[in-house]
């Protein structure tokens, strides 16, 4: 086994989750499960590669000795067999990927567009990035032709891709609803004269989910993002209307009826979805008990995800609800493995990992494409890097009134070097592959730097990955039963 050069640490990723021994190849993708012994020199030699000495039968040996680990030389000299060949055979120990930047086109295509169709909102979530729906400026909605314009620009920014994205966002979307309509006959006659075609996804808080507005999303096959918090103290405490009511007894039913309209739903948010879209908070660091209570309600594709805040706002985590936020992952995945057990067909989000098919590598050292293959468009038609980064005049990439709409090129290099290569705590991370490196928005707004990373956020998503890839065993072994 040759291992001169090669970093333990950053290519391998061993652990103990649930009942098991988990090794993560993290070059080849590959999972092994380990005895404690395995488990163990796989320790041994980490360590004795971190304390800069050989990595070989004898200082391993000697290492374990020391640690009055019962191992004989011939138990020993099998498991270095054992690693040998998987190494050879590239699935343990495999190499490294070629540390190269992604290689981008000339000029930015566009594929996905964020519409904001409205700049406000009928609730006033306490943690609302977007300032309650007004992302900082006057509460309003776009007009049609704002709306048409965004559309033309996809269609013209994606070059030769024959398939674009547009999400209707806000604010509350569907405060605009008629634009909203217009806009998909509009998108869908306009991609179909280009010899195109538009995926229409729309982020809705349900207040205004009525039967009219179900009915259009089935008929259009637009995919839906659905915002709820969980247990109704939870919900209601941070996404009240504006008078201070809860909204927890007016969304569950709609939200409950759209769920029943699409039992078949993508885990991985591709085709035609829906998804329940919660925030969780330092008032609700049990979330794992929110993702069941919005299971036992029917709802079969859920996203929790962690609240970025800064830290003096009363919702926002403190570095001593860590520990507790790790616990509540391990509880839920251990809850969603006897669901499984049971039969129960679910998902996850943040449990969803592609190992064999997952994205190319140019991808997994970029991540989303905000600002060079993804952009958000404010009702005044200015166009940003993403829907978290509308209203924030320094990220301001262009307009689509300008003569010819294009993106500010500087902020487009921003983003398109905003990759793992380029921020020094991701180069040597075991998930950097898995996280690319963290949301844009919420690296700058704690540092004010693309290319510093968010730790709280990396510190929950290298847990998820644990506890996803966890599962992944867990499911596969049910299956083979």
């Amino acid at each position: 086994m040759n291992l001169e050069g090669y970093k333990i640490g950053k290519n391998v990723h061993f652990y103990h989750q649930g009942d098991i021994n988990i090794a993560y190849d993290i070059n080849s993708g590959s999972l092994h499960t380990l005895d404690d012994l395995t488990f163990t020199i796989l320790q041994v030699m980490e360590k004795l590669q971190n304390e800069g000495k050989a990595i070989n039968f004898a200082e391993i040996y000697t290492a374990l000795k020391s640690e009055k680990v019962n191992c004989s030389e011939q138990e020993l000299r099998e498991i270095m067999d054992e690693f040998s060949e998987l190494q050879e055979e590239g699935v343990l120990f495999s190499a490294e990927a070629e540390e190269k930047d992604p290689v981008y086109p000339s000029h930015p295509i566009i594929k996905s567009i964020c519409l904001h169709v409205a700049h406000d909102c009928n609730l006033r979530c306490q943690y609302c990035f977007a300032g309650t729906g007004a992302f900082g400026g006057h509460r309003g909605l776009m007009d049609l032709e704002t709306g048409k314009k965004g559309i033309d620009f996809v269609l013209e920014a994606s070059a030769h891709r024959k398939h674009c994205e547009v999400d209707f966002f806000g604010g509350e979307p569907l405060l605009n609803f008629q634009v909203v309509k217009e806009l998909v006959h509009y998108g869908r006659k306009a991609a179909a004269e280009r010899g195109k075609t538009i995926k229409f996804t729309m982020t809705t808080n349900a207040v205004l989910l009525t039967e009219e507005v179900q009915d259009f999303l089935e008929q259009e096959d637009i995919s839906v993002v659905l915002s709820i918090d969980g247990r109704p103290e939870v919900h209601d405490r941070m996404r009240p209307y504006a008078g201070g009511k809860g909204s927890y007894n007016q969304v569950v039913p709609r939200l409950q009826q759209f769920a029943a309209k699409r039992p078949e739903s993508s885990p991985y948010a591709v085709g035609t979805y829906y998804y329940a879209r919660g925030t969780y908070t330092h008032f609700n660091l049990d979330f794992d008990k929110d993702v069941d209570h919005l299971l036992d309600l029917g709802v079969k594709q859920i996203s929790l995800e962690p609240v970025v805040a800064k830290p003096e706002e009363p919702y926002a985590f403190q570095e001593e609800d860590v520990p507790e936020i790790l616990k509540s992952y391990d509880r839920l995945g251990e809850d969603l493995l006897i669901r499984k057990m049971k039969g129960e067909e679910f998902s996850f989000f943040h449990f969803n990992v592609a190992l064999e098919q997952g994205p190319c590598l140019p991808k997994r050292l970029s991540g989303c494409g905000a600002g060079h293959e993804y952009a958000a468009i404010s009702p005044e038609g200015d166009i940003y890097p993403c829907h978290q980064f509308v209203g924030q005049e320094e990220f301001k990439m262009g307009s689509l009134w300008d003569e010819q709409p294009g993106l500010n090129p500087d902020l487009v290099n921003s983003f398109r070097n905003a990759h793992i290569y380029k921020k020094a705590s991701c180069r040597d991370c075991w998930a950097r592959f898995s996280c690319s490196g963290g949301c844009h928005a919420a690296n700058y707004s704690f540092s004010g730097n693309l290319n510093e990373v968010y730790s709280l956020g990396c510190k929950f998503q290298k847990k998820r990955l644990e506890v996803a890839l966890y599962l992944q065993i867990k499911e596969r072994s049910l299956k083979e039963k």
